[in-house]
């Protein structure tokens, strides 16, 4: 997939995706590794301030989750995200209701989870 079209919506669309159709696959294990590996192969940098983001990843994981709770048993993954997208969810900015943009985008968060310091997600 070309880079600009790896957008807010395709990465959840994939998490979906890979949640609902690929048993084989854990997304909060192996998904750090396909994005590091996505980034590379399209020229991009993991580093602290650019690239893979553990605690974006993880948190967008646990908010598919969520949504998909909410779903009914053998939710289609086009229905699934229309209804994630359809939430706050769907803008991007959404994080920001539970991080601080100082917390989330500092380095310790971009290597490992950090706890949100405004509101904790949803169970």
């Amino acid at each position: 997939m070309p880079k600009e079209r790896w957008t807010h919506g395709a990465h959840f669309a994939t998490a979906l995706w890979l949640i609902l159709r690929r048993p084989d696959i854990v997304p909060e294990r192996d998904m750090p590794g396909l994005i590091r590996r996505y980034n590379e192969s399209v020229g991009g940098v993991n580093s602290d301030m650019s690239g893979y983001h553990e605690t974006i990843t993880q948190a967008s994981l646990r908010m598919a989750r969520h949504v998909l709770a909410a779903q009914p048993e053998g939710v289609m993954p086009s229905a699934a995200f229309a209804a994630l997208m359809a939430s706050p969810l769907g803008d991007k900015d959404w994080l920001f209701a539970y991080w601080s943009r100082e917390r989330l985008m500092s380095a310790q968060a971009r290597r490992a989870w950090v706890e949100p310091d405004l509101e904790p997600l949803p169970a």
